[in-house]
């Protein structure tokens, strides 16, 4: 069998768990679009990338690989799960003040296509749809190049206060 492999690195993710408390989290986002923060562990481990940051919204690429098959020949639900997760997440703390921070309750998710390389990159929209004080709720679209809906999930988030540092 033919043996594949895959080399990745990360910076020390204490670096963000840090500044989260010294950023809005839109500017929190946007620190990390500019490079002056770096990505998460999960992001080099998956190979998705934060794309655009804005209030309310919140956008991540992948360009699916072979790394990210399940057994029968296609893109593992995980990471379909991850995108989505990522998305809404990123979607919610766009919109929470400084301080403020969030953690996922749950996360629903609906696998309407499948995924394999010859997909190309992929998008997950995730968009805000209700903040409150103590919960938001968020939902993402996972779509391809052609803009078909591949999944779409909701996410509940409870925020909370974070202490500075």
């Amino acid at each position: 069998m033919p043996h594949r492999s895959r080399v990745s690195g990360w910076e020390d993710p204490a670096l963000c768990a840090e500044a989260v408390p010294r950023h809005s989290g839109l500017g929190f986002l946007r620190e990390m679009l500019a490079g002056r923060l770096p990505a998460p562990p999960v992001a080099a481990t998956l190979g998705l990338t934060l794309e655009e940051a804005e209030y309310g919204r919140a956008v991540f690429v992948l360009v699916p690989g072979e790394e990210h098959y399940n057994p029968i020949g296609s893109v593992h639900g995980g990471v379909y799960a991850t995108l989505l997760d990522s998305a809404a997440g990123c979607a919610v703390q766009s919109v929470l003040p400084q301080g403020v921070g969030y953690t996922s309750i749950d996360l629903t998710v609906k696998f309407l296509r499948p995924i394999t390389v010859d997909t190309g990159k992929v998008r997950a929209i995730g968009t805000v749809l209700n903040s409150g004080r103590r919960t938001a709720l968020a939902q993402a679209e996972l779509r391809d190049s052609d803009d078909r809906l591949l999944a779409h999930a909701t996410s509940s988030c409870m925020l909370f206060p974070i202490p500075a540092r």
